[in-house]
């Protein structure tokens, strides 16, 4: 199990990417509009750059939903191989059977 701090500092950052998302993409659009001033586009550059860090969609880690585990994550099933493996093994994943021979 992941610690609770990293889990919720995730959690955190994603209200924040949700909460800044167009405003964010709003200033991106200005700043790479070829068309507008220099000045202008600087402008928004530095608003940009203002924006809380942690609200940029890359600072977001993809973390398993069931352990909170931030490596060897599937994103289609949203868990790590760790969490997927145990839960295949008890039968709880619809259509995936543990190998062994």
């Amino acid at each position: 199990m992941a610690k609770t701090s990293s889990v919720e500092k995730n959690n955190r950052r994603r209200k924040l990417v949700d909460q800044y998302a167009a405003k964010r993409q709003a200033l991106k659009a200005i700043v790479m509009d070829k068309s507008l001033p220099i000045e202008e586009r600087f402008r928004a550059q530095l608003k940009l750059s203002a924006l809380p860090r942690n609200s940029a969609k890359i600072r977001i880690r993809n973390r398993c939903e069931v352990t909170g585990r931030p490596r060897a994550y599937y994103r289609k099933l949203k868990m790590s191989r760790i969490a997927l493996r145990e839960l295949g093994s008890l039968g709880a994943v619809p259509g995936l059977v543990k190998s062994s021979w």
